[in-house]
């Protein structure tokens, strides 16, 4: 989970009934129906707590798919993704992985920053983000076609690309690309104030702060204030704590562990909000 004035109010547009809340930024829901309907796969690209897993559950709901995610990892492997040979009862038996099950079912498949995963997972997923639209398991020789409704869909950090941790080209060029941020001011106290179920003047002042937070360019972080910690604050807030206590413990203290950043941001905190 991106300048306005306090008083302002901004709903986001209805969205159907018992669909997971959203509120779009530029465009990103039209984007993602049409590649559904033209079974394109698409590449979310976007900073931590942005909103991207959020945005695909919407999606999903919304096209009235099935939804698999899949967190990636280090230790992930194709195997993990596609599926393997269990024992069970005394005799081998295959199991199929969250991918597998995906393409078998016309799911969406999410898979969640998936530059963490091993490098031999981008392989497998080449002729299923193609015009082939197949999943060839090597281990049984079967070549798994995609129902109808299967959609890949990935996402990752462009903040913590590097050599090693890359999309290739050859990957990169099959999917259409999505790009989101922080949303816009407005956008983002209307998330606040729906996530965390405060009023529009605190929501006003979290987002405030984190403009400011966000323009900070000295300081050693990893990565700045999301939408996500935003809304973690406005509920401890919310739930009775102090507007001070809760943003040095869903905001200070989640961006850093180095004293004398905290007491930095602590200061930005001070002048923002006065807590």
């Amino acid at each position: 989970m991106n300048a306005m004035t306090e008083s302002l109010t901004l709903a986001a547009p209805p969205a159907p009934c018992g669909l997971p809340w959203y509120a779009e930024q530029a465009g990103e829901v039209a984007l993602f129906t049409h590649a559904h309907g033209q079974r394109l796969p698409v590449l979310i690209k976007g900073p931590t707590g942005c909103g991207k897993t959020r945005f695909v559950e919407h999606m999903a709901a919304r096209l009235g798919r099935p939804l698999i995610t899949v967190s990636c990892h280090d230790d992930l492997s194709a195997a993990d993704l596609v599926g393997r040979h269990l024992i069970a009862g005394g005799d081998t038996c295959w199991h199929d992985g969250p991918l597998a099950r995906a393409v078998r079912q016309g799911a969406i498949c999410y898979l969640d920053e998936v530059v963490e995963a091993r490098k031999d997972t981008t392989v497998v997923l080449h002729p299923l983000a193609d015009d082939r639209r197949v999943l060839p398991i090597e281990r049984t020789g079967e070549e798994l076609p995609a129902a109808p409704g299967f959609m890949l869909v990935v996402s990752y950090n462009p903040g913590y690309q590097n050599l090693l941790k890359s999309l290739k080209p050859s990957t990169r060029q099959r999917f259409v690309a999505l790009s989101l941020g922080y949303p816009r001011a407005e956008v983002e106290q209307a998330i606040v104030r729906h996530e965390a179920g405060v009023d529009d003047a605190l929501a006003a002042r979290l987002v405030r702060l984190a403009q400011a937070l966000r323009r900070l360019g000295d300081h050693d972080l990893e990565e700045t204030v999301s939408t996500r910690l935003l809304v973690m604050a406005g509920r401890l807030v919310a739930a009775g704590l102090p507007l001070g206590a809760a943003v040095q413990a869903a905001i200070v203290q989640a961006l850093t562990d180095d004293a004398d950043t905290a007491a930095a941001l602590g200061e930005v905190v001070q002048a923002v909000i006065g807590a």
